[in-house]
């Protein structure tokens, strides 16, 4: 895994066709600063969670309501299996690392790079958890959600790009400057 310092410690070499796709916490800026990174690096952009409510014709947190968070995950995991993009920027939802067919299939043509916050951070960014359309087993809060997918994010990660303190602007030359490193 490779620390945005700016220097790879991985042997990480992006193809034009290589997609960068956006793994972490919701709340870490990937939909945000993903959209500014494919513009910068003139490539297309991608949200899977607007890729599933365009597709599936509602809101996320309208499928967890009447089919529960289960049901959200395994709609993901048939989208993220079905993308067949080449030199996108992708954004996924927090949750596609609960799938390791979905996370295999991003990173047969992807650089997997995550937006990694510290739990206080993140709790300071975090509005309205059980409105944003977020899978996560009943009654569990932020902090169990945070603690059951760091792991998951670490484990998936080629790049991890470190957010702490970073404004969007910050988080944005943080992200360039870690994916120049294997560009």
């Amino acid at each position: 895994m490779n620390e945005c310092a700016g220097e790879s410690t991985v042997n990480l070499s992006l193809r034009p066709e290589t997609n960068i796709v956006l793994i972490g916490m919701p709340w870490s800026g990937k939909s945000s600063v993903g959209v500014v990174l494919a513009k910068m690096l003139a490539r297309p952009f991608l949200d899977t969670d607007i890729a599933i409510q365009t597709g599936e014709g509602r809101m996320l947190q309208t499928i967890i309501d009447r089919e529960g968070s289960d049901a959200l995950q395994r709609i993901e995991e048939r989208y993220v299996l079905g993308l067949e993009c080449r030199g996108y920027v992708i954004a996924t939802g927090g949750s596609v690392v609960y799938s390791a067919a979905a996370m295999q299939h991003l990173k047969t043509n992807g650089c997997c790079v995550y937006l990694q916050l510290p739990y206080p951070a993140l709790e300071a960014r975090a509005t309205d958890i059980d409105h944003r359309g977020i899978v996560r087993a009943s009654g569990q809060g932020l902090a169990d959600l945070y603690a059951a997918r760091i792991p998951l994010y670490q484990r998936y990660a080629d790049i991890t790009v470190q957010c702490d303190g970073l404004n969007h602007a910050e988080t944005l030359d943080a992200l360039m400057r870690a994916v120049k490193t294997i560009l």
